[in-house]
């Protein structure tokens, strides 16, 4: 299990996932001047140095925790590798939509005070999410090795 190399791909994509919760998504400046950062457990203002949560995303958190448990539990159905691969699709799946509510939620964050979502305001989280897809990836290529390399070892049996 540990010396597979799709286990360190998962570990790795479970663990940028889980840096969501590090990493802001969003950041903006609202009406007033405050600057704001949206992170999967809510929308924070700093001001004088300090972070204050301004609104709690609930759903979001736990939605974030649940997308970073499923590559987590594929490591451990290293015996079923078709299991694995079809783990690792969903949760491919699963980081798409979230990356999708991120961005309805930025986008509707920033209509409220009349701003665009664009490129000045994507914060690092929102490249979390394309960076676990490809450690996912690489896990599916180790997988796949895996399974040729017993297919050929059953063919010299």
């Amino acid at each position: 299990m540990i010396q597979r190399i799709q286990t360190i791909w998962l570990l790795l994509a479970t663990v940028v996932i889980l840096g969501l919760f590090i990493f802001p998504y969003l950041n903006y400046i609202d009406l007033v001047g405050l600057g704001k950062k949206m992170f999967v457990t809510g929308e924070y203002s700093a001001s004088n140095n300090e972070s204050v949560k301004q609104s709690s995303f609930t759903l979001q958190t736990i939605a974030t925790i649940l997308v970073a448990l499923v590559p987590l539990i594929t490591i451990f159905q290293y015996k079923n590798r078709k299991l694995q691969i079809k783990l690792i699709y969903l949760s491919i799946v699963l980081i798409a939509l979230l990356g999708v509510w991120m961005y309805f939620t930025s986008a509707a964050t920033l209509d409220l005070i009349s701003q665009k979502f664009g490129a000045n305001n994507i914060g690092v989280g929102f490249f979390l999410l394309p960076i676990a897809i490809i450690f996912l990836a690489m896990a599916i290529g180790g997988i796949r090795k895996d399974e040729k390399l017993i297919k050929s070892a059953d063919r010299l049996r």
